[in-house]
């Protein structure tokens, strides 16, 4: 009888050792696994259990979260929700996250280690923390701003701090309110189905991930290539510029919107926007010049996050002469975001040096203890001291007597670059207007603004629009936005090199 009783007690024994090395399996091998499983609610559960974590905009949330007393319990809620959309993105319950609310996720939802009260808590507890704050560059009136000025046509604002890379602005219009998306039902359902039916495109950030030909605004890039290389030596001399131009090895011929352009210098045709003098200095310029400058003003980039991902823009690398002149006036397949363009305006302003952009200043706990601090950083060295500028003087010259003279800001020196971009088969889409600008106050030491607008406005007459007629007021309302408080920001800091 003992013997059985041993045998049973072993046997016992050995499915008990079975029965803990199978939970072990589950809790510590499968647990990821079983996370993350689809049909698991409760991860969900946990997740819409608390309160998620405010975006703060000057010092203000412009998020928050309702109580439904629901299963998924917390629905997030949104101040200004269009207004804010191309920063913020949405957090809802059943389409997921974008833009801030995805990239800084863990913050926002509490389960970031740094909000742990001590290391590695969260893993071992299965808990979260209460959740913590994501602090942005966006200056309120500047957003406000730009995003009145686009007044819901179709079209993208971004603005920069030249001498840090803070991004003051981000709007993208036509806009939406990401709160009706935040919760479950036929009504967020219909939301979704209305919003990507929409001929708008109204979740489409314009801003950052919309590319468009930047027509004349990218013979900012072009002069810096031709002054770099050594091909303009003197902004005043004749650069001896058919009119019209042929585009090498065509019969194709390009010419210009005003008179005066033939041989003219690099200032005049600067200021006048001359087609013929910019396409003859990228093909002198030559390919390899001309794709380096680019790719240091930022073209190129597929590696950019502000910290979520920005469309690259692009300056083709492989173009015969004729397709390499089109590009250096903004046109064939250049294509920028208006993030890039504001880059570029920025670089000038900031004596050559791109700043990268960011639109994340810091995170912290629900206190406000800081637990990331963005620096700034240098992302490249788009060309030296001296060429900046003088295409600051010329920048200048725009604003005070050529095509931009609707920026022009009392008690301030304002530079920019105006553009009319064509695109559509045979060129006969209404055209981009654009426009380009920095700004810096005659008392300040810096300049504290570079601007890029760019409007669609397809229900606009084509006569009708140009760079300095419908995009430099808005870029003017929000340059003067910044200048008018430069000291009210409390996300603002000083020069950065």
């Amino acid at each position: 009888m003992t013997r059985y009783i041993r045998h049973t007690a072993a046997f016992c024994s050995l499915l008990l050792a079975a029965l803990l090395l199978n939970a072990a399996r589950v809790q510590v091998i499968q647990s990821g696994s079983l996370n993350d499983n689809p049909a698991n609610r409760r991860q969900a559960i946990a997740r819409y259990g608390v309160p998620r974590g405010d975006v703060v905009v000057g010092g203000r949330p412009v998020t928050g979260s309702t109580d439904t007393r629901e299963q998924l319990r917390y629905e997030r809620t949104y101040t200004d929700g269009p207004l804010y959309a191309p920063v913020t993105g949405f957090a809802s319950q059943v389409y997921g996250t974008t833009f801030l609310e995805h990239a800084e996720d863990k913050v926002l939802s509490g389960t970031d280690p740094m909000l742990a009260p001590l290391p590695l808590w969260n893993d071992v507890t299965r808990g979260r923390s209460p959740a913590g704050k994501v602090v942005t560059t966006i200056d309120a009136k500047a957003q406000r701003a730009a995003y009145a000025g686009l007044a819901g046509r179709r079209g993208a604002v971004a603005a920069i701090q030249p001498t840090t890379g803070k991004i003051l602005a981000l709007v993208s219009a036509p806009s939406y309110d990401p709160q009706r998306l935040s919760g479950t039902g036929d009504a967020v359902e219909g939301e979704w189905e209305r919003l990507n039916a929409d001929p708008g495109k109204p979740m489409l950030n314009r801003a950052i991930r919309q590319t468009y030909p930047p027509g004349s605004t990218f013979k900012v890039v072009t002069a810096a290539a031709a002054l770099e290389s050594g091909v303009v030596r003197n902004l005043d001399q004749p650069t001896s510029s058919p009119d019209p131009f042929r585009l090498p090895g065509t019969t194709t011929t390009l010419s210009n919107e005003v008179d005066g352009c033939k041989d003219a210098s690099l200032r005049f045709a600067f200021s006048w926007s001359c087609n013929t003098v910019f396409a003859k200095l990228g093909a002198d310029v030559g390919l390899k010049a001309m794709t380096g400058t680019a790719r240091d003003f930022g073209f190129n980039d597929k590696e950019l996050r502000i910290p979520f991902s920005v469309a690259a823009s692009s300056f083709d690398r492989h173009m015969d002469q004729a397709q390499l002149a089109l590009s250096s006036v903004g046109q064939f397949d250049t294509r920028a975001t208006p993030l890039q363009m504001a880059m570029v305006a920025s670089a000038v302003a900031n004596g050559g040096t791109v700043k990268s952009p960011y639109l994340v200043d810091r995170t912290t706990s629900p206190d406000g203890v800081p637990l990331r601090t963005t620096g700034s950083k240098t992302l490249h060295q788009a060309m030296s001291a001296s060429t900046a500028s003088q295409l600051r003087d010329m920048m200048r010259d725009v604003v005070e007597e050529g095509t931009g003279t609707n920026a022009a800001i009392p008690g301030a020196t304002v530079g920019g670059k105006t553009g009319t971009a064509q695109h559509g088969i045979g060129n006969a889409g209404t055209p981009y207007a654009w426009f380009i600008a920095w700004a810096q106050d005659n008392h300040a030491m810096d300049p504290a603004v570079a601007v890029a607008v760019v409007v669609e406005d397809a229900s606009a007459i084509r006569g009708e629009i140009s760079g300095g007629g419908t995009a430099a007021p808005i870029a003017k309302a929000v340059m003067e936005s910044i200048l008018k408080h430069p000291g009210n920001d409390p996300n603002r800091t000083g020069r950065s090199r």
